[in-house]
């Protein structure tokens, strides 16, 4: 499809994505839509009368969240979608008021882009169960008994979800070094990312309904990049027997632009086969999975970037339909806006590890950088940067950065 905005070539941002984002313009949240380096302002798309055939109210582009139109459900985001692609493609409506509707991407300011109720963090990349089983328990079966049979999960903490180019403070807490008799208070010292995607819900449910894993993907809108910031010392001190908590609680960054499911489709892919079958409620059909590039960068302060990871979205062992089931079967209500992520996404060998507590082999193998100086966990001043994108016959649909710089 050839647009009359001017595309970069191999920007995430194509006519085949098309993703939602909340940015400023007056100093007003408001909604929209990336197309290369351009945002279309739907709240004043609507305004001037390029949704005027769109059968749902287009008044939900005026709130701060896109709450409100994703509640709209699954219609009017397929009907929105070829609405702007044909408009992308013709010189219609969104073609003669594109001065009032078009605003530069690259100066603008993000927002979150939902209001986020309830926030669930999955345990679902078998190899990185599996490594941090090895560092944590040697002498052991890495994986848990039961992590083969259920997608293992915790409620997290909505409230410390923050947009991309927030800053993280180091955070504070107990930790008991393995020499020492007591625990002690500070500042981390083993401070770590964890790459991560995360889905949004888009339909919500009633307490005590169950989702059906053969229309489990109806009620997600989109996917996020995810970097859930996590303090080692922090979480290995407090996690038995309830598991993370300030470890991981004190902030989690998204990347701004929700990549919806249309989006993705033809970026599926076959999923890790599960041994031993799971049950008959967690079983599917059809490829559930997607061939998702990930890159993980550190750049320290003043200095160049070096890519210290690059995995795949594919090497998830339980995918999202599979987490929404489980996460749904004993009647728990989901609500629009609620994010779930992934878990750490690891690949199969070193290089491909989504933390750097595997990468570092629990900080025994520091990483050499371009600079020539190492790095076991993160230090004050480095910025980490996550990128995700697919690409297939020449079609790229990318989901931007996910960034946070470490303050002291």
């Amino acid at each position: 499809m050839n647009s009359w905005i001017d595309i970069p070539q191999n920007s995430d941002f194509s006519i085949h994505n098309l993703p939602y984002g909340i940015f400023l313009r007056d100093e007003k949240p408001t909604p929209g839509v990336a197309i290369g380096d351009y945002i279309i302002d739907l709240n004043a798309a609507a305004k001037v009368g390029v949704f005027t055939d769109l059968e749902f109210d287009t008044s939900v582009f005026e709130s701060d969240f896109l709450n409100d139109f994703i509640d709209c459900g699954k219609d009017a985001w397929t009907s929105l979608r070829h609405c702007l692609i044909k408009e992308l493609t013709a010189q219609g409506n969104l073609f003669e008021f594109k001065e009032k509707v078009i605003v530069d991407r690259l100066s603008a300011d993000m927002c979150m882009p939902v209001r986020i109720g309830d926030y669930t963090d999955f345990y679902s990349s078998i190899e990185h169960a599996t490594n941090l089983g090895k560092l944590f328990r040697p002498d052991s079966e890495p994986l848990l008994p039961n992590w083969r049979h259920i997608p293992v999960g915790y409620h997290g903490r909505a409230s410390s979800i923050i947009i991309s180019g927030t800053p993280i403070k180091r955070p504070s807490g107990q930790s008991k070094a393995p020499t020492a008799d007591t625990p002690s208070f500070g500042k981390s010292k083993r401070l770590d990312i964890e790459l991560e995607m995360a889905f949004i819900i888009g339909k919500s449910t009633t307490l005590g309904d169950s989702i059906n894993i053969n229309n489990a993907e109806d009620h997600i809108f989109g996917k996020v990049i995810f970097n859930d910031w996590s303090a080692r010392d922090i979480q290995g001190w407090e996690y038995v027997p309830l598991g993370p908590f300030l470890g991981k609680s004190f902030a989690s960054t998204i990347s701004p632009w929700i990549v919806t499911m249309e989006a993705l489709e033809p970026f599926r892919c076959e999923s890790i086969p599960q041994e031993p079958t799971v049950l008959p409620y967690l079983q599917y059909e059809g490829q559930k999975n997607f061939n998702i590039n990930l890159e993980v960068g550190i750049t320290p302060e003043g200095d160049e970037e070096t890519t210290i990871s690059e995995s795949n979205f594919k090497y998830m062992y339980w995918n999202m339909a599979q987490q929404l089931t489980h996460h749904t079967v004993n009647g728990c209500n989901v609500n629009v806006g609620d994010m779930m992520a992934s878990g750490t996404i690891s690949g199969r060998d070193q290089h491909s590890y989504g933390s750097m507590i595997e990468i570092s082999k629990g900080g025994k193998e520091p990483m050499e950088l371009k600079n020539g100086k190492t790095r076991t966990f993160l230090e004050d001043g480095d910025t980490i940067t996550i990128r995700a994108y697919c690409e297939k016959d020449g079609v790229r649909v990318g989901f931007g950065e996910c960034s946070g710089k470490i303050l002291p």
